[in-house]
């Protein structure tokens, strides 16, 4: 039997992709949130449970704004249509930063005084609160109602999304004690991305 060729495979992974509902991958990517929370009541996730949670949450964030920022390459590149997945992609990166940044101001920092000090005094949180902000109004934004209001002005605001994540990557990498496998994987990931879509960045950039 001959096997299935690239553009077979290619054109089945598109039809899929059109029939599969988006909230299968807003349910598949909040699963990890209840056997976090679990495990971090059940002293699963170590002697530091609380540091544990928090990096597990910041870590989520990071691969779904790489996953979101990888969609128009694959389409444009290996033909791989995935742009109804994007929006979700984005929202549940926000969600893991909201999230991480709900356990760091909870349950690490516990005190609203600090937080002020510790954004000023800490670099990677200073990095770490920068990419919140610029991610916030994508967020506010991932709408059809803003993409109509907005117009060419809502393409200019997303192009926020390369600094977000080359914030997300500094800040995981500044986080880190030692730069283990992980760690450089994440970071040759987030160069990867965006030298992608720095010629399209250049050529958006250069006057009409």
């Amino acid at each position: 039997m001959r096997g299935i060729t690239v553009t077979g495979w290619r054109a089945a992974l598109n039809a899929g992709a059109r029939r599969l509902p988006t909230g299968v991958i807003y349910g598949a990517g909040l699963l990890p949130v209840p056997t976090l929370l679990i495990n971090a009541q059940s002293g699963a996730l170590g002697p530091e449970p609380i540091k544990a949670l928090e990096h597990a949450l910041g870590t989520y964030a990071l691969q779904f704004l790489i996953a979101g920022l990888l969609i128009t390459p694959l389409r444009r590149w290996a033909g791989v249509s995935l742009l109804k997945f994007r929006r979700a992609l984005g929202l549940l990166a926000f969600a893991y930063v909201c999230l991480h940044l709900l356990v760091w101001l909870v349950l690490d920092i516990g005190s609203l005084g600090r937080i002020g000090a510790d954004i000023v005094k800490r670099p990677y949180i200073t990095v770490g609160m920068l990419g919140f902000v610029l991610l916030v109004p994508l967020a506010v934004t991932s709408n059809r109602w803003a993409l109509r209001r907005l117009g060419g002005l809502w393409h200019k605001l997303h192009r926020l999304a390369y600094a977000v994540i080359a914030l997300a990557g500094l800040h995981y990498l500044m986080i880190q004690k030692v730069y283990d496998v992980q760690a450089l994987i994440y970071a040759g990931l987030v160069v990867f991305v965006l030298a992608l879509r720095l010629p399209q960045l250049v050529r958006a950039g250069k006057p009409g």
